[in-house]
């Protein structure tokens, strides 16, 4: 029985060793299984990762602008000629015979002053002018006698003189009563007070009885007139638009109580000068009221239409870049990497602006870019309809262009 056991002994080692080595080549080929299939997985990770670091962006070419942008300002309507009208006689208001909103002629009667103290005056004045005119007219005949007598060796010479020096000076005393007598009567024609055009009445400020002073212009008005068939329109613009404004051009006013309605403005002048407290150029406009659609004093819309820049490019604003560097525009490069553009501004139309420089008509220009993406950074263009220019980003950039059409 030894013998049998140690016959088979080297039979089961043999068969043992080659059991172990058939376990080590499994293990070994589960683990080179598994670690084969780790690094498959990385390496997918890793390619899914960089791909998904790739952004995918919609890219368009930029537009030039063929319609004329219109440039939207606040303006003030006044009457073409305004003029309030003060006394220019000391008394009493007799009466008024137009009240506000009434229509008059030039030269219609507005009201009248009693003056008492006037034409007390006016009748010294005259007696004066009498009583020089009867005192020169003595002075004459007596001049004349004397000399004829001086003819005669009747009177000295200096006797002469004198009498006739003394009708000079009568003639000037009867020039001087006269010159008051004239200015008398030219107060005295104010005591009518008349309306200098033809317009309306904006204002009476003044009734019967109330006591007039003659202040020259610095004392209350008694009425204001105003011709509103046409009217002035004034508005500021901006310093950057200034350049923009030229003699000849033409603007329509909107105001809220008549929507829907459009009146034609002709500019004017400017006052050729930038206010320094607001930076703006004061601009003269004048439109036609013959309807009386429009009143004096209100407020109005004027719309300008600007003139256009053949060789400015027109993007959305959200494609800018603001940075360091300055204002920047990635557009995609042949490869596409993204390559940022350093640009400047000519015109800022709200949604959209008008590049000065930096961009090509070609360009495709990245809208709505990442805040991390630098130059040669790939990108990805969104159902590859960036190429042409007319795929989501055109649509994208209609859009924003039809939201906004004009500025202010």
């Amino acid at each position: 029985m030894s013998t049998e056991i140690e016959i088979n002994s080297p039979k089961r080692l043999r068969h043992l060793k080659l059991v172990g080595i058939v376990a080590l080549l499994v293990a070994a080929g589960i683990v080179a299984s598994g670690v084969t299939s780790r690094l498959h997985a990385k390496r997918e990770l890793t390619t899914w990762s960089a791909d998904q670091a790739v952004p995918t962006v919609v890219a368009y070419t930029p537009k030039r602008d063929t319609d004329a942008q219109s440039l939207v300002l606040p303006g003030h309507l006044s009457a073409f000629v305004n003029a309030p009208i003060y006394a220019r006689v000391s008394g009493y208001l007799h009466a008024w015979y137009a009240d506000i909103g009434t229509h008059v002629k030039a030269g219609q009667l507005l009201g009248q002053i009693d003056t008492p103290d006037l034409d007390q005056q006016l009748q010294q004045a005259r007696a004066d002018l009498q009583n020089s005119q009867a005192n020169e007219k003595l002075a004459a005949s007596t001049a004349h006698r004397w000399t004829e007598m001086l003819k005669q060796d009747s009177v000295s010479q200096q006797d002469a003189d004198e009498k006739t020096s003394d009708l000079v000076a009568k003639q000037a005393t009867v020039d001087a009563a006269q010159a008051n007598v004239r200015r008398l009567d030219a107060l005295e024609s104010f005591k009518r007070i008349v309306a200098p055009f033809d317009g309306v009445v904006t204002a009476r400020k003044t009734d019967i009885g109330a006591l007039i002073d003659a202040g020259g212009g610095s004392g209350p008005e008694l009425f204001a007139v105003s011709d509103a068939k046409q009217l002035r329109v004034y508005v500021s613009v901006p310093q950057d638009e200034a350049a923009a404004i030229k003699p000849g051009m033409t603007a329509t006013l909107s105001v809220p109580e008549r929507p829907g309605m459009k009146f034609d403005a002709k500019l004017v002048d400017t006052d050729d000068s930038i206010e320094a407290s607001s930076g703006t150029l004061l601009v003269q406009l004048a439109v036609d009221n013959k309807d009386g659609l429009l009143i004096p004093g209100e407020y109005t819309e004027v719309h300008f239409a600007l003139p256009v820049d053949a060789h400015a490019l027109s993007i959305p604003a959200s494609s800018l870049i603001f940075r360091q560097q300055g204002l920047q525009v990635a557009v995609v490069g042949p490869d596409n990497r993204a390559v940022l553009k350093p640009v400047t501004i000519g015109t800022d139309l709200g949604t959209h602006v008008e590049i000065a420089t930096g961009l090509n008509a070609t360009d495709r220009v990245i809208d709505n870019p990442p805040d991390s993406l630098a130059s040669g950074d790939p990108v990805r263009l969104q159902d590859n309809a960036a190429g042409t220019g007319r795929g989501t980003g055109t649509a994208a950039l209609a859009t924003r262009r039809a939201s906004e059409d004009t500025h202010g």
